[in-house]
């Protein structure tokens, strides 16, 4: 059985008297989370603890003492450490810089046997006993994430998030919702996959548009993400000077606003990727393998990777609801060959956002170039997994005007009018967002 997993963000009516019960329930959980890290980083040059099993046994009846959460909470916050722990040794074998995990936003994990999830409301486990919050529901939940998922029977309420925004001083509960989909659905879309395979490939950048797609739409703008970026350090700097109790709460205001304005743009950016890639009827989209990215990227840093991997993320959950599968692919010269001859040169690459082949003088915006490269290996891979040698589904590349396969077949798209778009720059009408 194939599952398909939603997010549904939804806005809690919690009791005035019973606000503090959360509170406080959220401070033990992050104290479970916060201890285990120590004692799992306590020698990280030589042997840090990642199992979740040998943490548990080693701290789970001192944090059961030392908290008054139920035995599932103790667990949750035992694990999340563990994770972010396996994360850093993964990094430091790398010998990439990082340090103890360390816990301080505001969130608590739920599953099934610390909440009761309903249709119109949860009751969660505090360290008071349960609480029980009934879900701020819009008037006209039809069309809206609420209405599609969290109310509708077809899904099942997973492992969940409880969460507080500070300047509106609500709760949200992130329920991950659970579509188990009939064999006669899952047959379709078997059916459906054999029929052709195209991809759309997307190149990612830390300036200019944050990503361009092989069909040539320029989507999101890197630039506006990295100045608001340098306008909040700068502020941030300016009031740690003061070192006052109300700069820290102007700081931790700002940082949440800083962050959910990026989550909405990042959820954006993603829409318009799956909306590409639906609307030239794709199968599968690649984007460029994003592990180690900040050493390969010239200007990338910590946030441009945080972005990336949440966008990557992003299309990959919200590709499920279209059967559309979302792959890596190695980034290995796909800024320097032509796609176009296939001639693969460093001096190809000419500035920044310009791209001319030295052999065949094709030329064109770079990343426009490395989309379809990256689209391209995803076709190789597609194409070198079918069983049957004499060809299988077709393996083709979503362009601006149509479709290329890995020979250099170009068909056109019903509304193309030139197929020589198919190589060319994209239109403006497909640029910008």
């Amino acid at each position: 059985m194939e599952h398909v997993i939603r997010t549904v963000k939804v806005k809690l009516d919690v009791p005035t008297q019973r606000c503090n019960d959360l509170h406080q329930t959220k401070d033990q959980f992050l104290h479970c989370a916060n201890t285990t890290a120590e004692w799992a980083w306590r020698n990280p040059n030589n042997y840090c603890v990642t199992s979740k099993q040998k943490a548990e046994n080693a701290l789970y009846e001192q944090l059961r003492s030392e908290t008054e959460l139920t035995a599932n909470l103790v667990q949750k916050g035992i694990r999340r450490a563990i994770e972010a722990t396996k994360s850093g040794v993964s990094r430091l074998k790398k010998g990439d810089n990082t340090s103890q995990p360390h816990f301080d936003a505001w969130s608590v994990v739920y599953d099934k046997r610390s909440a009761t999830f309903h249709r119109d409301h949860v009751s969660l486990s505090t360290v008071n006993g349960r609480v029980e919050c009934d879900y701020v529901i819009p008037d006209n939940p039809e069309g809206t994430p609420i209405g599609k998922y969290l109310l509708n029977e077809d899904y099942e309420f997973r492992m969940s998030t409880l969460q507080y925004d500070r300047s509106t001083e609500s709760f949200y509960l992130h329920a991950r919702m659970r579509r188990t989909e009939s064999d006669q659905e899952q047959s379709t879309a078997i059916f459906s996959d054999t029929k052709h395979r195209t991809v759309l490939g997307v190149d990612l950048n830390v300036d200019g548009s944050l990503a361009v797609t092989s069909t040539g739409a320029f989507v999101g703008n890197a630039d506006e993400m990295n100045h608001r970026r340098r306008e909040f350090e700068k502020t941030r700097g300016s009031m740690q000077q003061a070192g006052t109790r109300s700069a820290h709460l102007s700081i931790q205001s700002m940082k949440d606003r800083e962050h959910r304005w990026m989550q909405d743009e990042l959820h954006r950016v993603a829409n318009r990727i799956l909306e590409e890639a639906r609307d030239h009827d794709c199968t599968h989209i690649a984007f460029e393998n994003l592990t180690d990215i900040r050493k390969r990227m010239a200007g990338a840093k910590r946030f441009h990777a945080w972005a990336f991997r949440r966008l990557y993320h992003y299309v990959e959950y919200k590709a499920e609801m279209f059967s559309i599968e979302v792959e890596q692919v190695s980034p290995a010269y796909t800024s320097q060959r032509c796609s176009s001859c296939g001639f693969t040169h460093e001096s190809n690459r000419q500035s920044k956002h310009q791209f001319v082949c030295q052999k065949c003088e094709y030329e064109l915006n770079a990343d426009y170039n490395a989309s379809k490269n990256i689209a391209r290996k995803l076709l190789k891979k597609l194409h070198s997994g079918q069983k049957s040698s004499g060809g299988g589904a077709p393996c083709q590349c979503a362009l601006t005007s149509g479709t290329l396969n890995l020979n250099g077949e170009f068909h056109a798209s019903d509304n193309s009018t030139v197929e020589g778009e198919s190589t060319d720059k994209p239109t403006t009408s497909v640029v910008g967002d």
